[in-house]
């Protein structure tokens, strides 16, 4: 993996629980890592189910190894956050493949 291709920059992160202002639980989410990445794939689907007219793209990035992301943790991309989907392991710790999802209008 050359460094001059990894020329997206995307955040992963965690959910925790927090408390809002009158004390009820509420989902947080917390930076783990800032790190670059290269965007393999793009792929939109456009459609109509019982959710009504939505649009689907799924992103599949590649970057350096890091320990600990799960299925759990989302991915951040110019602003907008995305479900991990996938994560594939490249060699032995060299990298992983995230496969992501956004969906929405």
């Amino acid at each position: 993996m050359r460094a001059g291709d990894l020329d997206r920059l995307i955040g992963i992160q965690s959910r925790s629980t927090g408390l809002d202002l009158y004390g009820a639980p509420i989902d947080v989410w917390t930076t783990v890592a800032t790190m670059r990445a290269k965007l393999i794939q793009i792929a939109t689907d456009d459609r109509e189910d019982q959710r009504g007219h939505t649009t689907d793209k799924t992103m599949t990035f590649r970057t350096r190894w890091l320990d600990g992301v799960t299925l759990e943790n989302r991915l951040v991309y110019e602003g907008q956050n995305y479900t991990i989907r996938n994560i594939k392991e490249l060699g032995r710790r060299i990298g992983l493949d995230l496969t992501c999802e956004r969906v929405g209008p």
